[in-house]
């Protein structure tokens, strides 16, 4: 595949010209053989990437539109174009003052676009994080939760709701208790990591045998619940965007831009890591370090969400492999593409629980569960022999 570079004639002629003369001369008379492999490689490579900013750019405009065409949606109907148009009118003029526009203001950006948001940045959070412990831990049942996160925010919730036990007082307490201690398995693995070099594997089992602890605590002082804590656990443990407002998305879209931001600054060194440990050794990468660094960055990122939305399963794990079809494993692109794919699945799954039983709602987090695990089975299938490539 490579080309050869073929003298045209021995006479150069180049005695008593400058160097850049001498220079073109030699340009002139040189000739370039396999130029035609050259220019097909060049364009199978931007073909290559355009093929990746056309799956971005499909899920980008996907999940807008389907964010417009969800708020239409409820008991107070409003146009598509309408909710765009109110969006728009809010950001610019501030909310009306008066007629039916207050109405349609209030539906738009008070009830419905928050809870849209809240299920994209969740979608977004969760699929980067999902991408990037498959590229860390090179095993593809790993994502956000596989180190414990979402047991240890079900204790913490778990301590708030039934023994009115937390760290803060307010109206932030359980999210504050969520939010903290699903951050504690990853401290302790952290701990482990800096007494003894772990590898990917060991660190995905010390995440389940710390999950196995919270969930068994959890458990016992669930026998200790009244009907009422039980049922707010129950929408905790599932995932639930019911609830969500303006005031959840601060600490959620910061966490989450920093958190992907660094992670894609990472990504040259992540898809060294998938290699192997060796490799990674060899080109100066120390990759306990690294791969320790992503955990923290990806638990803090999967702390920010699960705190404000509860356990939502399957995003982070289901996300990146349906990117890795159309991208392929080159983190640069696989973390962005698998993040706009699983905010796409999430506002989705969102708006499927909140229709299918109207007026009843089935919380997201089951919806999910039932998209991804038919589509998990679909994916294992597809690759036959291999589950991951």
């Amino acid at each position: 595949m490579g080309f050869h570079i073929k003298r045209r004639s021995d006479n150069t002629g180049t005695g008593g010209l400058d160097p850049i003369e001498q220079t073109d001369r030699l340009y002139e008379e040189w000739d370039v053989e396999g130029s035609e492999e050259v220019i097909a490689i060049d364009r199978q490579y931007h073909s290559y990437v355009l093929r990746k900013v056309i799956f971005m750019a499909i899920c980008i405009v996907s999940a807008v539109v389907a964010a417009g065409l969800i708020i239409t949606v409820g008991e107070f109907q409003i146009g598509f174009t309408e909710v765009y148009q109110i969006i728009w009118d809010h950001i610019t003029k501030g909310p009306p003052e008066e007629g039916i526009e207050i109405i349609k203001d209030n539906v738009v950006w008070t009830l419905r676009l928050p809870r849209v948001l809240v299920g994209f940045v969740a979608g977004f959070g969760l699929a980067v994080a999902g991408a990037v412990m498959q590229s860390t831990m090179k095993n593809p049942m790993a994502d956000s939760y596989t180190t414990g996160i979402s047991s240890g925010a079900a204790f913490g919730a778990t301590l708030g709701i039934v023994l009115n036990i937390n760290i803060v007082s307010g109206d932030f307490s359980m999210i504050v208790n969520s939010f903290l201690f699903s951050l504690a398995p990853t401290a302790l693995i952290v701990l482990l990591s800096k007494k003894k070099e772990m590898s990917s594997t060991s660190m995905i089992l010390a995440g389940l045998a710390v999950m196995y602890i919270f969930n068994a605590l959890t458990a016992a002082i669930k026998l200790m619940a009244d009907p009422d804590s039980l049922a707010a656990l129950y929408r905790f443990q599932v995932g639930t965007l019911n609830n969500s407002s303006w005031e959840d998305l601060p600490v959620m879209v910061g966490m989450t831009i920093v958190g992907t931001i660094v992670l894609l600054f990472l990504s040259n060194r992540i898809n060294v890591l998938s290699t192997g440990d060796e490799s990674a050794r060899s080109l100066g990468i120390n990759a306990s370090k690294l791969r320790v660094l992503c955990l923290v960055i990806v638990s803090l990122t999967s702390a920010s969400i699960v705190a404000y939305t509860g356990i939502i399963g399957f995003v982070g794990l289901v996300a990146p492999h349906v990117a890795r079809i159309f991208i392929g494993s080159d983190n640069k692109y696989l973390i962005p593409a698998a993040a706009v794919f699983g905010a796409l699945l999430m506002i989705i799954s969102d708006f499927i629980g909140r229709t299918i039983i109207s007026p009843s709602v089935l919380e997201v987090g089951v919806v999910t569960a039932f998209i991804g695990g038919p589509l998990f089975l679909w994916l294992i299938l597809r690759q036959q022999k291999e589950v991951w490539s």
